[in-house]
C-alpha cells in the first residue's frame, strides 16, 4: 500500500495533480483544500495518501494532513459514499468544521455540499457521529458550533459558497448573545475583507 507520497509537483487539476517520484508521474485525487495548500509546478510535494481498490479502478488520494486522511476513510466506510463524495465533503469543508457538523448532527450544512443529500448526510452523523465526537474532541473544542447553521444557511443564500461561509463563521467569536442578524454582519464583514 502508497501511505505517502513525496516528489515535484509536475500538473494541477481541478481535482488532482500529478506528482513525478523518481521518473513515474502518479496522479493523485485530492481536495481543494489540499490544492490550495501545494505549492507551484515543480515544487517538493508531500502527501498522506490512501489507495482505493476496486473491480474496475485503481485510484490514489491524496491529504495534506493525516486528520484529512483519517476523516476520509471514516467518510468511505459509510455505505453510500464512495471517495468522490468524500473528496467533495472535503472540499466544501475543511476537516475541523466536517467533523464538528456530524458530530452535532447537523444535516443541513452536510446536505449543502453539492451531490449530498438529506439522505446521505443523515446516514453520515448516524454512523460517525460518536466516533468522530471521540476522535474529534480529544484534541480541543470543534470550531463551528451547532447554532451557527443559520447564519451559514443565510450567507450561502447570499452567494457565498459553503466552504466561505463556514469560516467565516468559525472565525466569529464565541458569544451566545449574538443574534442571527449580527452573526450574518460580523461574518460579511469577514468576507468583504478578503
Amino acid at each position: 500500500m502508497i501511505a505517502t507520497l513525496e516528489g515535484t509537483l509536475e500538473y494541477r487539476g481541478v481535482d488532482s495533480v500529478i506528482i513525478n517520484v523518481g521518473g513515474i508521474g502518479f496522479q493523485v485525487h485530492v481536495p481543494g483544500s489540499t490544492l490550495s495548500q501545494l505549492g507551484a509546478i515543480k515544487d517538493k510535494v508531500s502527501l498522506y495518501t490512501h489507495l482505493h481498490l476496486r473491480e474496475d479502478n485503481v485510484s490514489l488520494y491524496g491529504f495534506a494532513s493525516e486528520e484529512e486522511l483519517a476523516l476520509f476513510k471514516n467518510l468511505i466506510s459509510v455505505s453510500g459514499i464512495g471517495p468522490k463524495a468524500a473528496l467533495a465533503l472535503l472540499s466544501a469543508l475543511n476537516p475541523e468544521q466536517l467533523a464538528m457538523a456530524i458530530a452535532s448532527g447537523n444535516v443541513d450544512v452536510i446536505s449543502q455540499v453539492p451531490g449530498i443529500g438529506k439522505k446521505i448526510a443523515g446516514r453520515l452523523v448516524v454512523e460517525l457521529k460518536g466516533k468522530l465526537e471521540r476522535e474529534w474532541k480529544k484534541g480541543g473544542a470543534l470550531p463551528l458550533a451547532a447554532e451557527n447553521t443559520d447564519a451559514i444557511a443565510a450567507l450561502t443564500n447570499l452567494g457565498y459558497s459553503l466552504r466561505e461561509a463556514t469560516q467565516a463563521v468559525s472565525n466569529l467569536p464565541d458569544s451566545a448573545e449574538l443574534s442571527l442578524e449580527e452573526k450574518v454582519k460580523m461574518a460579511l464583514q469577514q468576507l468583504a475583507a478578503k
